[in-house]
C-alpha cells in the first residue's frame, strides 16, 4: 500500500492510501468528538448529531435524496459514534469520488438541522436505546464503563438517555458542533484503488484539488477539551443490574493506561492469551472444561488518558455457576501474573493478532479506519508492517510484568446483568 499525507491550510489532515486493487474506495471523515465531551444535560448529543448530518443539507435537503444519490452510484454509507471520536463514510467506485466528497462536505458544513427532522429522529433514537436495553450482551459493557468511570463523562452511555435526547433542540446541535467540529480536529482518509479509474490514470492530483475546493472554507477553531479521569481505583467496585434474563452476562476488568503508552503491544498479546478466541486460556477453561458459559472473551479499550482490560462472558443464570465462572476467570488472571504462561500460548496469540489484522485489511473501510485513528489521536502514520513488528517483539517478561501491574484486586470492577439481588455477589466471591 502506498500512502500520501497532506495538511490543508485550515489544518485538515488528509490521508491517501492506494491499495492498488479494486476500483473502489472508502471516503472516511473522522472527527475528535464523542460522548466524553458531553455533560449531564446534553449526554447523547454526539450520537444524535451523527444522525442529523444525514437528515439534510443545503445541497442535499432530505434523507430520501441522499439515499437515492448514494445508492444510485452503487454506493454504501454509514456513520458511527464512540466516546472520543465520530466517523462518517461513503463506499463506492473510484469514479464517483467527486460526488462522494461533495456530499460528505456539504452534509458536514451545511447541515440544515431541520426542526421537524429533529423531532422525528428523537423517536428513532429512543427506540435505539430500547434496543440496546433488550440486548444484555451489549448493555453490560456500557454498564461496566458506567461503573469504572463513574462521575466522569467517559462513563456516559454514548446514546444518552431518553430524558436527555428528547430534550434537544436545534441550538443543542449547533452549540455542540461549534465546539468540536473544525478542520484541525478531523482527519479525512481516502483508501482503496485510487489509480484504478476508467482510464487507468493516477488521479491523486485531481483528488487533492477537489478536497481543497470542498473543505478549504471550513474554519479553524480552538479545541474544546475533555475532563480527565481522576479516580485512583483503590477499592473493588461491584454492580449488579437486576433484570429478568435467560442468561447472565458479566464484565470483569481493570483500568489500564492511555492510548499511546509503549506497553500497548504487550497488552494486546496479554488480552489475546487470556480471551482471544476459542484457543484462549479462558475459553478453554471456563467453557470447554467446565461448561459454565456459551461465550467468553477478553478485550481492551484505550482512550487519551486511560483504558481498561475486561473479560466478558455469558453464563448460566444460576448464582453458584456464576461464582464458579468468575473464580475461574480470576484464577487465570492470577496465573499469568505469577508467570504461569507458555511460550506456545504467546506465539499463538501473536500469530492470531497478526493474521486478524492482515485479514481485516482486505476491506478499504478497515484500511481507512486503521490509518485514520492513529492520525486522529496520535498524529502519527503507522503501517501494518510496523504494527506487526511491535507485536513480534513482545516478550514473556513484558506480559507477566504487565499482568502483575494491572491485575490488582483493589482496582477490580465487576458488573453483571441477570435475575439477581444486589447482594448476591460480594468481594469475596471475586477475589481469591
Amino acid at each position: 500500500m502506498k500512502t500520501e499525507f497532506i495538511t490543508l491550510p485550515n489544518g485538515l489532515r488528509v490521508l491517501f492510501i492506494d491499495t492498488n486493487t479494486f476500483p473502489t474506495i472508502t471516503t472516511l471523515l473522522l472527527v475528535g468528538a464523542g460522548s466524553r465531551y458531553e455533560n449531564e444535560k446534553n449526554n447523547g448529543v454526539s450520537h444524535f448529531l451523527e444522525h442529523m448530518f444525514y437528515k439534510g443539507s443545503k445541497k442535499y435537503p432530505n434523507p430520501e435524496i441522499i439515499s437515492q444519490i448514494i445508492e444510485g452510484m452503487g454506493g454504501y454509507w454509514n456513520a458511527f459514534t464512540s466516546k472520543d471520536y465520530t466517523g462518517y463514510y461513503i463506499k463506492a467506485s473510484t469514479d464517483h469520488f467527486d460526488q462522494m466528497i461533495d456530499m460528505i462536505s456539504d452534509l458536514l458544513l451545511n447541515s440544515l438541522f431541520d426542526t421537524l427532522e429533529i423531532e422525528k429522529e428523537k423517536g428513532v433514537i429512543v427506540e435505539e436505546i430500547n434496543m440496546y436495553e433488550d440486548v444484555p450482551q451489549r448493555r453490560i459493557r456500557d454498564i461496566f464503563e458506567n461503573v469504572m468511570f463513574k462521575g466522569n463523562p467517559l462513563g456516559y452511555d454514548i446514546a444518552g438517555s431518553k430524558k436527555t435526547v428528547t430534550s434537544f433542540n436545534r441550538e443543542t446541535f449547533i452549540d455542540y458542533k461549534s465546539k468540536l467540529y473544525y478542520p484541525d480536529n478531523a482527519v479525512l482518509v481516502i483508501a482503496g484503488g485510487l489509480n484504478r479509474t476508467k482510464n487507468g490514470t493516477l488521479r491523486l492530483k485531481s483528488f487533492r484539488t477537489i478536497i481543497e475546493e470542498k473543505f478549504g472554507e471550513w474554519k479553524k477553531e480552538e479545541k474544546t477539551t475533555f475532563i480527565p479521569i481522576e479516580n485512583s481505583f483503590t477499592e473493588p467496585q461491584i454492580y449488579i443490574y437486576p433484570k429478568k434474563t435467560e442468561q447472565a452476562h458479566f464484565c470483569f476488568g481493570y483500568p489500564t493506561f492511555m492510548r499511546d503508552d509503549p506497553r500497548k503491544p504487550a497488552i494486546k498479546v496479554l488480552a489475546t492469551v487470556l480471551g482471544g478466541g476459542a484457543s484462549s486460556r479462558l475459553f478453554q477453561e471456563v467453557r470447554e472444561k467446565r461448561g459454565l458459559c456459551y461465550y467468553i472473551g477478553t478485550g481492551i479499550e484505550q482512550y487519551s488518558d486511560i483504558g481498561n482490560i475486561v473479560t466478558q462472558a455469558g453464563v448460566a443464570k444460576d448464582i453458584e455457576k456464576v461464582k464458579d465462572a468468575v473464580r475461574a476467570t480470576q484464577k487465570e488472571h492470577s496465573k499469568i501474573a505469577k508467570g504461569i504462561i507458555s511460550d506456545a500460548d504467546i506465539a499463538r496469540s501473536k500469530e492470531m493478532l497478526k493474521g486478524r489484522l492482515l485479514l481485516s485489511l482486505e476491506d478499504s473501510f478497515n484500511i481507512a479506519h486503521f490509518y485514520g485513528m492513529k492520525q486522529l489521536h496520535e498524529s502519527k502514520i503507522e503501517s501494518p508492517e510496523e504494527r506487526i513488528k511491535q507485536i513480534e517483539t513482545v516478550t514473556k517478561d513484558e506480559i507477566v510484568s504487565l499482568a502483575k501491574d494491572l491485575f490488582v484486586p483493589q482496582k477490580l470492577t465487576f458488573t453483571i446483568i441477570g435475575p439477581f439481588e444486589k447482594d448476591n455477589i460480594t468481594v469475596t466471591d471475586l477475589i481469591d
